[in-house]
C-alpha cells in the first residue's frame, strides 16, 4: 500500500488554519485589553443590603404553598 485512502478531499474554499488561528489570538489579545482597561469598575458592589421597594412593602405576606396555590386558581 503506497497511498493511504483520504475519504475526505482537500477544500480550496476552507479557511487558513494558520489565518484564523491569528484572527483568534488578535480577538482574545483585544478583548484582554479591553479587560485590564476597564479594570477597576467605576463603581464597586454595594456590601449592603438595597431598601424595599414600595411593591415589595405592599404586597401581603404570604406563604409559599399560598402563591403557588394561586397561581393555579
Amino acid at each position: 500500500m503506497a497511498d493511504q485512502f483520504d475519504p475526505a478531499p482537500h477544500d480550496k474554499y476552507a479557511a487558513d488554519p494558520r489565518q484564523a488561528l491569528n484572527a483568534d489570538r488578535e480577538a482574545h489579545r483585544q478583548l484582554e485589553k479591553g479587560l485590564m482597561d476597564s479594570f477597576p469598575a467605576s463603581d464597586p458592589p454595594s456590601a449592603t443590603q438595597p431598601a424595599r421597594s414600595t411593591a415589595d412593602s405592599e404586597r401581603p405576606n404570604k406563604t409559599l404553598w399560598q402563591r403557588l396555590k394561586a397561581l393555579f386558581n
